[in-house]
C-alpha cells in the first residue's frame, strides 16, 4: 500500500501532461454534460408545470362559460395570479380580448401596443398550440416564462464563464511559472559560469607554466590539445553567461560558425561519423550570438551521433529563403522519430537515452526562440531512416533586431 502510494506521488506530471490534459479535458467534458443534462431535467419539469398551469386556466374559463358563470372570479383569482407565463386570450376573429406578462415598451402607443400583441401571438403560435374553448369561443395562446428560458441557457452561460476564468487562470498561472524557471534558470547558470571560472583561470596559467617549461618539447602535442580544451572551456562559461543575462545578437557569418563548430566536433566524436556542409553561399550573414548559436549545433549535433549510435552522416545545409531570413536544415542517419515526437523532444527531461537529461534540444529551443526570435522545430523524420531539424534565423537586414525584440518569427 505503502509503495503504491508512493507511486502515485511520484507520478511525473510534466513528462505526462498531454495524458493529463486529456484527462482534465474529459472530466470537465463530463462535468458539463451532467450540469446540462440536470438543468434540462428541471427545464422539461418546469415546462411540464407552466402547461399543467395554462390547463388549469384554460379548464376554469370552459366551466365558466358553460355554466354561465361570472368571469370576475376567475379573472382575479387565476389569469391575474399568473405572474411568469405570457398569456394572451383572442376571441373567435383572433381579437385579443385579455392578456398577461407581455413585455410593451416603456409609453408605448396604442398602435405601438397593438404591433407588440400581433408579434408574441406570431412567436406564441410558433412555439405551442392555441388552447381551445368552443363553449366560450375564445382561444388561449401562450409561450415559455422568461424564467424557463433563462434557465435553459444558463448552463452554458456558467459553463463559459468557468472556462474563461480557467483559461485566465491557467495563462497566468503558465506565465508565473515560466517566470520563475526564468529566474531559476538565469541564476544556476550565472553561478555555473561564476564556479567555473577559477578552475579554468588554474589551468590556463598551468598551460602557460608547461608551455615555458622543458617538458614543452617533448609533449607539445599533448599541451596543444589541453589548451584547446580550456579555451572551450572558457567558451562553455561564457555561453552559460550568456544564458544567464541578455546576450548581445549582431551580425554573423552562419557558414563560419557552423564550420567552426563541426571543426571542433570532428576530432572528439566517432571517426564513422561523416560531417557534411552545404551552402548557397559561404557569405551569408545573420543576427546571432555566436558561442551560443555554436552550442546549438553542437547539440543539435550531438543528439544525432547518439541517434546513429556513433555511425552514420550528418549534412547540414545553409538556404537563404529571402532577404529576412537564413535557413539550417541538420539532417541525420540515426533511428527518427515518429510525428507524435516532434514537438515533445523539446520538452525538458525528454531523452531516449537511460543517461541522458533531456536537456540539449530545450537549450537549443530556447537559444533561437528566446534569444534569437526564430524558430526551431523537426523537419521531418522517418523510423529507421533519420532525422531533419529546421532552424530559422533573421537576416542581417535593416530591421532584423526590432523582429529579434518583437518575439519569434512567424513562418
Amino acid at each position: 500500500m505503502k509503495k503504491r502510494f508512493q507511486d502515485l506521488t511520484s507520478l511525473d506530471f510534466y513528462t505526462n501532461k498531454k495524458q493529463v490534459k486529456w484527462i482534465v479535458v474529459a472530466a470537465s467534458l463530463f462535468i458539463g454534460a451532467g450540469s446540462i443534462w440536470y438543468t434540462n431535467s428541471l427545464v422539461e419539469e418546469l415546462r411540464e408545470r407552466e402547461r399543467r398551469q395554462i390547463e388549469l386556466l384554460s379548464s376554469a374559463l370552459e366551466y365558466a362559460a358553460t355554466t354561465m358563470e361570472n368571469l370576475t372570479f376567475i379573472n382575479q383569482e387565476i389569469i391575474q395570479q399568473n405572474y411568469s407565463i405570457p398569456i394572451i386570450m383572442v376571441d373567435d376573429t383572433e381579437n385579443p380580448i385579455e392578456f398577461r406578462n407581455i413585455p410593451f415598451k416603456n409609453n408605448a402607443s396604442a398602435e405601438d401596443s397593438v404591433e407588440t400583441l400581433k408579434k408574441e401571438l406570431a412567436e406564441m403560435r410558433a412555439e405551442y398550440e392555441p388552447i381551445l374553448l368552443p363553449e366560450a369561443d375564445i382561444q388561449i395562446f401562450y409561450r415559455n416564462s422568461e424564467l424557463l428560458i433563462n434557465l435553459k441557457y444558463y448552463p452554458y452561460v456558467q459553463l463559459g464563464v468557468i472556462l474563461i476564468f480557467g483559461v485566465l487562470a491557467y495563462a497566468l498561472f503558465n506565465q508565473s511559472k515560466i517566470a520563475e524557471q526564468n529566474r531559476v534558470w538565469a541564476g544556476l547558470t550565472k553561478e555555473t559560469a561564476h564556479q567555473l571560472g577559477t578552475p579554468i583561470a588554474s589551468l590556463m596559467a598551468w598551460i602557460d607554466y608547461l608551455r615555458n617549461s622543458p617538458v614543452w618539447d617533448e609533449n607539445k602535442e599533448i599541451i596543444t590539445e589541453m589548451d584547446k580544451d580550456v579555451v572551450k572551456l572558457r567558451m562553455v562559461t561564457e555561453r552559460f553567461s550568456s544564458i544567464g543575462s541578455k546576450p548581445v545578437i549582431q551580425s554573423g557569418n552562419v557558414f563560419e560558425t557552423i564550420e567552426d563548430t563541426i571543426n571542433y566536433l570532428r576530432p572528439r566524436i566517432s571517426t564513422k561519423v561523416e560531417m557534411n556542409i552545404y551552402a548557397d553561399a559561404k557569405d551569408l550573414d545573420a543576427m546571432m550570438n555566436k558561442p551560443l548559436f555554436e552550442w546549438v549545433i553542437e547539440n543539435i549535433c550531438k543528439n544525432a551521433v547518439d541517434a546513429m549510435k556513433g555511425k552514420g552522416k550528418i549534412d547540414i545545409e545553409i538556404l537563404q529563403d529571402s532577404d529576412k531570413f537564413v535557413i539550417i536544415d541538420i539532417t541525420d542517419t540515426g533511428k527518427g522519430m515518429e510525428k507524435r515526437m516532434y514537438r515533445r523532444v523539446f520538452n525538458p527531461g525528454f531523452s531516449t537515452r537511460q543517461r541522458g537529461w533531456g536537456l540539449g534540444l530545450t537549450l537549443a529551443k530556447r537559444i533561437v526562440e528566446g534569444y534569437h526570435g526564430g524558430k526551431i522545430f523537426v523537419k521531418h523524420s522517418e523510423v529507421g531512416k533519420g532525422t531533419t531539424f529546421r532552424i530559422l534565423l533573421h537576416g542581417s537586414h535593416e530591421g532584423a533586431s526590432q523582429f529579434i525584440t518583437e518575439g519569434i518569427l512567424e513562418y
